[in-house]
């Protein structure tokens, strides 16, 4: 597209709209809090997987992508405050560099195949995850994201619907796509990140005894291929059509600018690693003898 229509497109809104409801978004919005709640589905079933019988069903090895996610977090914030301390204007914008792209991070590692351990792809998603739910709540708490909670508690029903299913061990699929829509629908409409439905919906997903009768697993069959080459493509089409004017070179050596830039490029990586490998030393938490620091410094970066 021309410069100045490929922004217009994913731009264009569709959808409806009443007093009561709004469905009325862009082509972007559609793909970000619609199509993407897919594959949160599909990496949430993943890391519930791995939580229940693989890499983080040990306590310590599960805590490694909380903490990490947590100094990955609190260091690019604190390395945004460094730069804009003497700005008050700006120094609101800390949260900026504390969320990561779980779906580029993925993304990347999902290109280096099985040159890259199992347990670090683990960590990394897991990771991503718990820093992409952090981000959402610094967003709702410090940036007046307005919570409607008529909307929170249906989805707080809903979600209590999705866990007396799970424990009865309901493997209806009719039940878990009305159930699921029901969720995204309300969350969409509490001001509560949409996708977060997706992770939600995995982790009340039934696991029964026979693998080739688990629910999750055929909703992951299923899911696998259009999330790797419809979603995920359109994901990255949609929000790198950014429009570069020259006249924002200006601003790339201001506070704001570095702050973010340092804030993510170091700040993260010194704060995943950092944080995971001093967890590690105190016994907090534990890193799998498959990941080296080489990968988990690399890991951080991609974060």
């Amino acid at each position: 597209f021309p410069s100045d229509d490929r922004p217009s497109f994913w731009k264009t809104e569709f959808g409806w709209n009443d007093h009561r409801f709004h469905l009325h978004h862009s082509v972007t919005d559609w793909i970000n809090d619609g199509l993407m709640t897919l594959f949160f589905l599909l990496v949430g079933i993943e890391i519930k997987r791995e939580l229940v019988e693989g890499e983080l069903s040990n306590h310590k090895r599960a805590m490694l992508p909380v903490l990490g996610a947590l100094g990955g977090m609190v260091v690019p914030a604190l390395i945004y405050f460094v730069f804009n301390a003497n700005s008050p204007e700006t120094i609101s914008g800390m949260g900026i560099p504390t969320a990561t792209d779980i779906a580029f991070a993925i993304a990347i590692l999902g290109l280096l195949g099985n040159k890259v351990p199992t347990s670090l792809k683990v960590f990394l998603t897991a990771l991503a995850i718990i820093d992409d739910l952090g981000a959402i709540l610094i967003i709702a708490l410090f940036y007046g994201q307005s919570i409607s909670w008529g909307w929170m508690g249906v989805s707080l029903i809903i979600i209590a619907i999705l866990y007396i299913a799970d424990k009865k061990d309901w493997h209806y699929m009719w039940v878990y796509v009305i159930l699921g829509f029901a969720l995204w629908f309300s969350m969409l409409h509490s001001g509560i990140h949409a996708t977060i439905a997706g992770v939600v919906l995995a982790f009340m997903l039934p696991r029964q005894t026979h693998a080739e009768k688990k629910l999750a697993n055929r909703i992951e069959h299923a899911l696998s291929n259009w999330v790797s080459f419809l979603i995920l493509p359109l994901f990255a089409a949609a929000n790198t059509a950014i429009f570069i004017n020259v006249e924002m070179m200006d601003q790339l050596i201001s506070p704001i600018s570095l702050g973010i830039f340092f804030g993510l490029f170091v700040g993260k990586s010194l704060g995943i690693f950092g944080m995971s490998v001093l967890s590690h030393k105190l016994g907090w938490a534990e890193i799998s003898q498959d990941i080296s620091m080489k990968k988990l410094w690399a890991a951080g970066m991609l974060g």
